[in-house]
């Protein structure tokens, strides 16, 4: 067995995006591997035969990272292979190609091409599409220009992309960059006569749509808003027959999580976010299609209805909900894991898997479920459950457990002085001395309400490699314990930097191996947060590292894309409540540090944007703390887990040098 290297995830395998065929007899997935060199993710669509339990690459362009089933055999997908449409796409003509496979053999064609900028596309019949597509409100539509209309046009569009013009809230967001008068608009698109049929107004963003078992309805889920985009959203059920969009909101504010068809029945989930703000826990609902009269079937139901178990090995996205056989099958985070659960029309929820670790993503086939998952510290890989056991199909990954060192999770329970009992675990340098000491590392999970489990992370496996023992918990605030040990608005920096710093003290206790004159801590978000908060109130760390990180409340309201309500659900505003966001402010404290500090941040971060750590950082060089601030080009918020490999190698050395300076 060989040590575990710094860049060893640039080999791991990633799968996401898993869909069983009509006929169930196979499934298909996307995989995604990275290229060092080119320093960019590549893609593409494999195969799973469930009768042979085979599996083989079906595309090779290295783009592929979405596809619909057309029938059993038939598989459409998104391509641009012609370098002359790329450039009439960066001249600002829209349009998004698809190109079927058949599964069984031949290459990929041309099948249309959407005039728009296709998000999401579903299948009506074989001429015609439900689509969700990009529109601006401000953008000329030049596809249907021509000659000196055009040209003029492709000029404006050019010349306009040296300004931009606000004015609506949020005006940017996380990954996408500017958003201003930007919605996800759904549109019916005619494949043989080319043409397309707006079905929501210029200002409605779509957030998701679900047909019915005859595609003859479906149900969309949406916000419609000009100025400030409200904490809320709507239900809608579309007849695609008769062309009719009706309104069948139950309550006014609500937010709809998910919605579905299930017998004759509508099926959603989603909250009022009266009694515990917008992180609330959804419930179950069902509306009768006829009367449309609303039933509440789960009334002590307290579970998060996705999965918050943190990794930094994933890559692509999944879905997490499914109606098959009168059921819908739904993930939960319970605890420290995810798991597969099914809930029928009266709100009787069985839970389907019920062994530790992440649901990264499934799909349900008349009873038969394949799942992504990462189980037993290993990276991802397709399983299938067989009689209510896992059973593993590929092996991508295998190659990791079988020639890396790897240190295993050990569980600590513990007791916080509100007498409640918490979990945390502690992961030994491998290769471990019981006579030598160690450095430690104390890692704080985003958020808040996410969960640590016992999941691979390969930031903490490199470190556990290079000698460090790390050690992490799920405090107040995290997931997986209902609404009320989630909630800690109002809170920041209080219940749950006590339970954070009542854990360091029982594993340094415990553990006296951890050299206690030694100790680092770093979080990303919500744990940049707390570590800029902790550097402020103790001197205990020797060595930290904030990243993506929160440090004013009050310039976080008004700046990043979640801020303005945000802010607002968890301390106040700046006019209600300006003493109580400045209470909770890192940068309130930052004339008490002296632990040096590395601060990472993105340049396109626009969740929690690069003014918070350029404040934080400041801070600290102004009052004469050692501090550094690396920030990525290019980057958003999600850097350490889908950022480009050179610069995740990059963070990952910028942290480890930075624990290795003062710790070693």
């Amino acid at each position: 067995m060989e040590k575990l290297q710094l860049d060893d995830f640039t080999k791991y395998k990633f799968l996401s995006n898993l869909k069983y065929s009509p006929n169930g007899e196979y499934a298909a997935f996307v995989l995604h591997r990275m290229d060092l060199e080119e320093n960019k993710y590549l893609s593409n669509i494999w195969i799973y035969n469930a009768n042979t339990n085979k599996y083989f690459q079906l595309t090779s362009l290295d783009e592929e990272k979405s596809f619909i089933w057309l029938d059993e055999s038939n598989i459409l997908f998104p391509a641009m292979r012609n370098p002359k449409d790329k450039e009439k796409l960066e001249s600002g003509e829209e349009f998004t190609i698809y190109y079927k496979i058949n599964i069984h053999g031949g290459e990929a064609v041309e099948a249309f091409r959407v005039p728009l900028t296709v998000i999401e596309l579903k299948k009506i019949d074989d001429k015609n599409f439900l689509v969700t597509a990009l529109y601006n409100h401000y953008k000329p539509d030049i596809n249907n220009l021509e000659g000196s209309e055009k040209e003029e046009a492709i000029k404006k569009f050019k010349e306009e992309k040296d300004y931009e013009v606000l004015d609506e809230i949020p005006f940017w967001s996380n990954g996408q960059g500017f958003t201003n008068k930007k919605r996800n608009r759904l549109y019916l698109y005619n494949k043989d006569e080319n043409k397309i049929k707006p079905i929501t107004d210029e200002f409605t963003d779509v957030e998701f749509i679900k047909l019915n078992k005859d595609r003859s309805m479906a149900i969309i889920i949406a916000n419609s808003f000009k100025d400030k985009a409200p904490i809320k959203n709507n239900l809608y059920l579309y007849d695609i027959n008769k062309n009719n969009l009706e309104n069948i909101t139950h309550e006014d504010p609500f937010a709809y999580a998910y919605g579905d068809f299930l017998n004759n029945k509508i099926i959603f989930a989603g909250n009022n976010m009266k009694t515990y703000g917008v992180n609330e826990n959804n419930h179950f609902y069902t509306m009768d299609l006829n009367n449309k009269k609303i039933e509440k079937i789960t009334d002590d139901f307290d579970y998060s209805i996705w999965n918050s178990v943190g990794s930094d090995c994933r890559y692509g996205s999944s879905q997490f909900f499914k109606v098959d056989r009168g059921y819908l099958y739904f993930v939960t985070t319970e605890i420290n894991s995810s798991y597969i659960n099914r809930i029928d029309e009266n709100g009787h929820i069985e839970k389907i898997t019920t062994k530790g670790g992440s649901i990264d993503g499934f799909d349900t086939h008349n009873g038969n479920i394949l799942f992504i998952g990462l189980k037993d510290m290993k990276l991802q890989e397709l399983y299938t459950l067989e009689n209510g056991k896992e059973k593993q199909i590929t092996d991508f990954n295998e190659w990791v457990v079988k020639t890396k060192k790897l240190s295993t999770p050990e569980r600590i329970t513990f007791e916080n002085e509100a007498g409640m009992t918490l979990e945390g675990w502690i992961m030994k340098p491998v290769d471990f001395d019981p006579n030598k000491k160690y450095p430690g590392i104390l890692d704080i999970h985003g958020g808040p309400k996410t969960v640590y489990g016992e999941v691979f992370y390969h930031e903490m496996q490199y470190w556990a490699n290079e000698g460090y023992v790390v050690f992490f918990t799920n405090p107040r605030g995290s997931d997986g314990r209902g609404n009320e040990f989630a909630d800690i608005r109002g809170k920041y920096g209080t219940i749950d930097y006590d339970d954070l710093m009542k854990f360091t003290d029982i594993v340094l206790e415990r553990y006296p191996f951890i050299d206690s004159t030694k100790i680092g801590v770093t979080g990303g978000s919500y744990g940049g947060f707390m570590t800029n908060w902790i550097i402020g109130h103790t001197n205990r760390f020797k060595a930290a590292v904030s990243q993506r990180s929160i440090s004013n409340w009050i310039s976080k309201f008004g700046t990043t894309d979640i801020g303005y309500y945000f802010v607002e659900n968890e301390h106040g505003t700046p006019w209600n409540n300006v003493e109580k966001l400045w209470f909770h402010s890192p940068i309130k404290y930052a004339d008490k540090a002296k632990t040096p500090t590395l601060f990472i941040h993105s340049e396109e971060d626009y969740r929690c944007w690069l003014p918070e750590g350029l404040q934080m950082f400041t801070a600290l060089k102004y009052h004469g703390v050692d501090a550094r601030l690396c920030m990525f080009r290019g980057e958003n918020h999600e850097l350490s887990r889908s950022g480009k490999p050179k610069h995740r190698i990059r963070r990952l050395k910028e942290m480890t040098n930075w624990f290795d300076k003062y710790l070693k």
